[in-house]
C-alpha cells in the first residue's frame, strides 16, 4: 500500500506547515548566531551578563525550541483526522513565534505576549488530539 493512499487529503497542506515551521526555526536560529557576533558572546554561553538583548533574541528561540517538539506530536495527530484545520492552526501557531520574537527581540520581555495569539493554534491542535484519542476509545 502506498503512503498517499493511507494519508487522508489535504494531507499536503501539513507538510507545508512544517515546512513553515523549519523556516521559522531557521530564521530564529539565524538571529541568536548574528546576535552572538553583535554581542561577542562566544559559545557555549547561553547568555550575557552584559547584554540583556543577546538574552532576549537568544530566550525567543530557546523558548520556541522547549515547546516545539510537544507542537509536533499534537500537530501530527490533529493532522491526520483534520489536515485542514490542523494547518490553519499550526500556521497560527508558527506565525505567532514570529510575532514573540519580533516582541522580545525589542529588549523588553513583555512585548513577546504579541505573540500570544498563538495559544489558538496551539491549544486548538492539543484539543483536536484530545478529540481524536477519545473517538479512538469510543468514548465519543
Amino acid at each position: 500500500m502506498d503512503i498517499l493512499e493511507i494519508l487522508p487529503p489535504n494531507f499536503g497542506f501539513v507538510i507545508l506547515t512544517y515546512l513553515y515551521s523549519w523556516v521559522m526555526l531557521t530564521y530564529l536560529g539565524v538571529n541568536v548566531g548574528s546576535a552572538r557576533k553583535k554581542y561577542n558572546v562566544k559559545y557555549p554561553t547561553m547568555y550575557s551578563d552584559k547584554e540583556p538583548v543577546f538574552n532576549c533574541i537568544q530566550r525567543a528561540h530557546q523558548n520556541t525550541l522547549e515547546v516545539y517538539p510537544q507542537w509536533l506530536v499534537f500537530q501530527t495527530i490533529a493532522a491526520l483526522v483534520f489536515p485542514t484545520a490542523a494547518s490553519v492552526l499550526g500556521v497560527i501557531w508558527v506565525t505567532s513565534r514570529f510575532s514573540y520574537a519580533w516582541g522580545y527581540y525589542t529588549g523588553d520581555p513583555a512585548k513577546r505576549m504579541q505573540g500570544a495569539y498563538g495559544y489558538i493554534g496551539y491549544l486548538g491542535v492539543i484539543i483536536l488530539s484530545i478529540y481524536i484519542a477519545l473517538q479512538l476509545l469510543g468514548v465519543v
